[in-house]
C-alpha cells in the first residue's frame, strides 16, 4: 500500500463500559488507533421512515493492516461517528478495507 495515497485521518474507537460512582452504567468510546486512509468511496442515500427523512452515507476506507479491528468498533471521520459494517483483509494481512455507515446525514 503506498503512502502517497493514505491522505485521510481517521481514528479507530471502540465501546467500553464503566461505572459512575452510583454504580450506573455507561458507555464510553475510548480510541484504539488512529490511521492514515485513503477514502475509497462515500455515498448518500436518503430514504423516508416514519419519524421522516432520514440519510445514510456509506463511506470506505482503505488503510494498512490492523489486528483486533471489530465490527463492533466504529470510525471517526471529520468529527462523524461511522460504524463498521464490514472489514475485508487485503492480501496477507497488508491493508485493510474498512465498510462503514455514518447515520443521520443531513
Amino acid at each position: 500500500m503506498r503512502a502517497g495515497t493514505l491522505d485521510r485521518s481517521i481514528t479507530i474507537q471502540r465501546a467500553t463500559e464503566a461505572r459512575d460512582d452510583f454504580g450506573v452504567v455507561t458507555t464510553t468510546w475510548a480510541t484504539i488507533a488512529t490511521l492514515r486512509a485513503a477514502l475509497v468511496q462515500a455515498n448518500t442515500t436518503e430514504y423516508l421512515q416514519a419519524a421522516g427523512l432520514q440519510g445514510e452515507a456509506a463511506v470506505i476506507f482503505r488503510t494498512r493492516f490492523l489486528d483486533g479491528l471489530t465490527v463492533r468498533d466504529r470510525v471517526l471521520y471529520e468529527g462523524t461517528a461511522h460504524d463498521v459494517k464490514e472489514l475485508k483483509e487485503i492480501g496477507r494481512r497488508k491493508g485493510l478495507e474498512i465498510r462503514t455507515v455514518a447515520r443521520n446525514v443531513q
